[in-house]
């Protein structure tokens, strides 16, 4: 299945021609000659652009490639016009699927036999198309309200499955025969997509990621979460309001109606930083195509947000060492960096400090103080990757979501308005989060929580404070007899060894009489005395 898989996967690529697509000083004579004797198939698309040439490659290979495409869409700092242009269209515009199928497969999961019973004016047309599902807009009958019914593709777990199974092969590879695989951690890496993807085809999850971020922006003015349906929701169909705002990507829309640009990239922002840190629940796949603008109020802008199957979530002490970064590194302390990573077991606790240091602030020290059009972040995470490499920096899995979209974030930042500058934006947020982890109202919410757990046990405190006190007040005394139990232990042990020794030398002095023909009440004596000896040894020891 993996060779097959494989092959499809080269077959594809050659066909639209994206090894034409690699500089020529990195293409030796022998990739050359093997291009044309051994992979000889032809690019069937000589006629088309660079950029389409890729989307419909990604296209072809299905939903996890499709991803890959999606983020890399968000970087057009990174991309020319013509690819970025041609990537962005994989975010809702993916060729859809038979309608007819999708109406079948509406009906299976709600249990219904036709869609008048819930639904009045189904379009049969998708409203969009991604990589794992599309989306038909409807009423619902009962309240005569708008909404969306998303639904999975067909057959689409067993592509992904597939898929994830030969990336996870080639990462096995990598991890054993690179010199940098077990640092790099390809195979966790791999796993934690995997759990990620998977999860993502479960819509029920969906539905429950989405009512819990909307619960987490309740009257928020940064952010508006659809309402979902539950009622309607099953594993591979969901139904939910139905939003009508701006796409984030159409920057002239936005710019058409005095949406204040500035204010809505903060934003953009904001929502991530309390995601992550006040929520630890985060929206892991902010690619232009699943975030809106509203219509209303564009002098005070909110995001609208859709498709909630890929969450990330944080640990308590990552969550911690994160803020602790950023703000280090906001502060420009880069030691305070080096002395993060190494604590938290990032690089090896061996690792130098002052170089670890030095190696930061070169990389870092030259893009503060910039907006995000002035950056170079291609250049900037070549560095960083490269400063990783040299001091032996693990690569943290549970992190490599949260670094995706915090790429993603950056990306529309870069959209939006390029004069943001990021590190005054996100510094005061994380300030005042560690204020309130570490703060007087961090303790006072600590000791909150808490006053359940001490009311139930405060009737019983008088006792144990007694219990507690007539033990320390006994503790003198208990030490005392364990301390003379201890030495009459030794004592019998050291009586024991000597009556052992004894009836040892006696035995063989009676085997000796014995040999040597002595008077025979010689032996019998020295006999007795031996086992009396022996008896003595296993009275002191029992």
């Amino acid at each position: 299945m993996q060779i097959k898989r494989f092959y499809l996967i080269g077959k594809v690529l050659l066909q639209h021609g994206l090894d034409e697509l690699i500089p020529a000083r990195f293409k030796p004579w022998y990739v050359r000659f093997a291009r044309r004797c051994i992979f000889w198939l032809p690019n069937k698309h000589k006629s088309e652009s660079e950029g389409r040439r890729l989307r419909l490659a990604l296209e072809t290979l299905g939903p996890v490639y499709i991803k890959f495409g999606q983020m890399l869409s968000t970087r057009r700092d990174l991309l020319t016009n013509d690819i970025a242009t041609e990537l962005s269209m994989l975010q809702d515009n993916v060729p859809p699927f038979d309608p007819e199928k999708a109406q079948e497969m509406i009906k299976r999961s709600l249990g219904i036999q036709d869609l008048s019973v819930l639904f009045s004016d189904f379009t049969t047309k998708p409203l969009a198309s991604a990589s794992i599902a599309q989306v038909h807009s409807a009423t619902l009958k009962s309240d005569n309200k708008q909404v969306v019914i998303k639904v999975l593709r067909p057959n689409i777990r067993q592509t992904i499955e597939a898929d994830v199974e030969l990336i996870t092969s080639l990462a096995r590879v990598l991890q054993k025969w690179l010199p940098d695989g077990k640092r790099l951690r390809p195979v966790e890496v791999v796993e934690e997509y995997k759990r990620t993807i998977l999860d993502e085809l479960d819509l029920l999850r969906e539905a429950a990621n989405g009512i819990q971020i909307k619960r987490n922006f309740q009257d928020s003015d940064s952010l508006y979460v659809p309402h979902f349906y539950s009622d309607h929701c099953r594993k591979d169909v969901i139904v939910m309001e139905r939003i009508f705002g701006i796409p984030v990507s159409d920057v002239v829309a936005l710019r058409a109606q005095n949406t204040n640009m500035k204010l809505l990239a903060e934003r953009g922002v904001e929502v991530f930083f309390t995601q992550v840190f006040r929520d630890s629940f985060f929206h892991a796949d902010m690619h232009p195509g699943n975030i809106f603008v509203s219509r209303e109020h564009p002098e005070n802008p909110r995001y609208i947000g859709i498709d909630y199957g890929i969450v990330g979530t944080l640990n308590k002490e990552d969550k911690r060492y994160l803020a602790e970064n950023f703000i280090a590194f906001f502060n420009r302390d880069y030691r305070k960096v080096a002395e993060l990573h190494a604590d938290s077991g990032w690089v090896p606790a061996d690792t130098n400090i002052a170089d670890f240091e030095m190696a930061i602030r070169t990389v870092c020290e030259p893009i503060f103080q910039k907006p995000l059009e002035d950056i170079s972040f291609g250049n900037v995470l070549l560095q960083l990757f490269n400063t990783a490499r040299r001091f032996n920096m693990v690569v943290q899995p549970q992190l490599v979501l949260l670094q995706k979209t915090l790429l993603y974030v950056e990306g529309l930042g870069r959209l939006l308005y390029p004069q943001l500058d990021l590190w005054q934006t996100a510094k005061p947020f994380l300030e005042n989060w560690m204020k309130e982890q570490v703060g007087p109202k961090a303790m006072l919410k600590k000791v909150y929580e808490n006053l359940p757990f001490w009311s139930e046990k405060l009737p019983e405190m008088p006792d144990l404070l007694y219990d507690a006190m007539k033990q320390i007040k006994r503790s003198p005394i208990e030490q005392q007899r364990l301390h003379e139990i201890q030495i009459e232990a030794i004592k019998s042990t050291q009586k024991a060894r000597f009556y052992s020794h004894l009836a040892a030398a006696f035995s063989v002095v009676t085997v000796l009489m014995y040999l040597f023909e002595k008077p025979a009440w010689w032996s019998v004596s020295l006999g007795f005395i031996s086992v009396f000896c022996w008896l003595m040894s296993w009275r002191k020891l029992s």
